[in-house]
């Protein structure tokens, strides 16, 4: 009788291994939980100060989002702050729109060229420049940019050379290392069994790779391309060096302008917490939450469409 309680007792007992995997389990859950809270908490405290312009400062929603004008420390003839966000958010959408058609060519060429054409040439040579591409800091590209890009610009089109041009040129290098990376994966995941059946019906490999890899790998791709716009949309510091930083409706394309990431890099240190001025730019960083926000959801689509198709 008491041996069976014993043997029942070390029965009920947890392994070492048991208790390893609940300690396990407690501190993935742990950490998926700090995460959850870490993202809520950014979005309710970005929300919470963006909101204060139009709830506290009593600005209107749509004067901000269509009105041409930003200079929130004067008013108009109505008695109304100067805060219309109209020209920021054209120009970070004309910025990141002519960076991602420029560079998604390069990106899906260099990928076809990696994974079809030279496989093993391609990943010695392309892989490790793209890398490199990757590990440049921001400041660098602006640097560049300002010393190359800007000069180059004023020299063939003229004008200053600050404007969306010279910063499409700078974001265009900066978010082709993570298209071509991205469309790299999505030509890997085609089978090879499709390959093999095109080639075997007697197509050539240009007929395979037009007609069979890049439209099975389209929405791998598409989701490259948007993931360098979401990218290219938050980008701050390279494009402050070349855009110009003015508050201005767009007018060309080398014209001086500004984004929403540029007006608050340059002006949220100079203003007071809690003041209109300081309200009116957690606003542009709302917007440019809810973008990203925005941005992830195409791509969680585009991504969900992809599986469904396969």
């Amino acid at each position: 009788m008491k041996s069976t309680q014993q043997l029942e007792r070390q029965l009920k007992r947890h392994s070492k291994a048991a208790r390893l995997e609940s300690w396990g389990r407690f501190i993935s859950f742990s950490a998926l939980l700090l995460i959850v809270a870490v993202v809520v908490g950014i979005i309710g405290f970005v929300a919470s100060k963006g909101i204060a312009t139009f709830a506290t400062n009593h600005v209107s929603l749509w004067d901000f989002l269509t009105e041409k004008t930003w200079n929130p420390n004067i008013k108009d003839a109505h008695g109304n702050p100067e805060v219309g966000a109209l020209p920021m958010i054209v120009g970070s959408f004309l910025i990141t729109i002519l960076s991602a058609i420029v560079a998604t060519p390069f990106a899906i060429g260099t990928a076809v060229f990696m994974n079809e054409i030279s496989p093993n040439r391609g990943a010695k040579i392309l892989q490790p420049v793209t890398e490199l591409l990757v590990g440049i800091p921001s400041v660098v590209y602006g640097f560049i940019g300002l010393s190359v890009v800007v000069p180059v610009t004023r020299a063939v089109f003229g004008g200053s050379g600050f404007g969306i041009l010279s910063g499409t040129c700078v974001l265009f290098v900066m978010i082709l290392p993570t298209v071509t990376s991205m469309s790299t994966d999505a030509l890997k995941a085609v089978p090879r069994y499709y390959r093999e059946a095109s080639l075997a019906l007697g197509a050539t490999q240009w007929q395979t790779i037009y007609k069979v890899v890049l439209r099975a790998a389209t929405p791998g791709l598409m989701t490259a391309v948007v993931f360098g716009m979401a990218r290219a949309f938050g980008e701050a510091l390279a494009v402050q060096m070349v855009i110009g930083n003015a508050a201005l409706m767009p007018s060309s394309l080398v014209a001086p302008a500004s984004t929403l990431t540029s007006v608050l890099t340059t002006g949220i240190g100079n203003t007071v917490m809690g003041s209109l001025q300081n309200n009116a730019l957690w606003s542009l960083a709302l917007v440019l939450l809810l973008m990203s926000l925005v941005f992830n959801l195409i791509i969680r689509l585009i991504g969900r469409k992809g599986r469904m198709q396969a």
